[in-house]
């Protein structure tokens, strides 16, 4: 899958949003750490390494799902994992959180896969319309 058909990813301005975020914290912890607030400095310190995580997340697994007539590949930091279309089961979940209907994805293959809105840079039910699209008849 040299050159995938569509690919997902987390959207770019929300990855240096967290970049930022990083970066913010990191100097408020810095600046704490100097004045006689060392539990703003630690909090702040752990928000840095937080958000310094899902940025770098964001930015390195890049596409983070892709497909093609052959199948999909998913991207995690360790690896990439590569089915063709007989292997896997792709679908909709819509669960409640926090008051709200929150869909995601998920991907059976030899694991379970759940990648939802954030992950995707777009609204999964429209990533599992053009899966389904790509996907050859059996």
């Amino acid at each position: 899958m040299d050159n995938p058909i569509c690919s997902w990813s987390p959207k770019p301005a929300l990855v240096v949003i967290g970049w930022l975020g990083a970066a913010a914290a990191a100097a408020g912890s810095t600046y704490l750490a100097f004045s006689a607030d060392r539990t703003g400095a630690l909090l702040f310190g752990v928000a840095a390494v937080a958000l310094v995580a899902a940025a770098a997340h964001g930015a390195f697994v890049r596409p983070r799902l892709a497909a093609d007539h052959e199948g999909i590949r998913v991207r995690t930091l360790g690896r990439s994992l590569r089915w063709a279309w007989p292997e896997v089961r792709v679908r909709l979940t819509t669960t409640r959180r926090l008051g709200r209907d929150v869909d995601v994805l998920e991907i059976e293959a030899d694991d379970l896969l759940i990648l939802g809105s954030l992950e995707l840079g777009a609204d999964p039910r429209d990533v599992l319309d053009e899966l389904n699209a790509l996907r050859p008849a059996y």
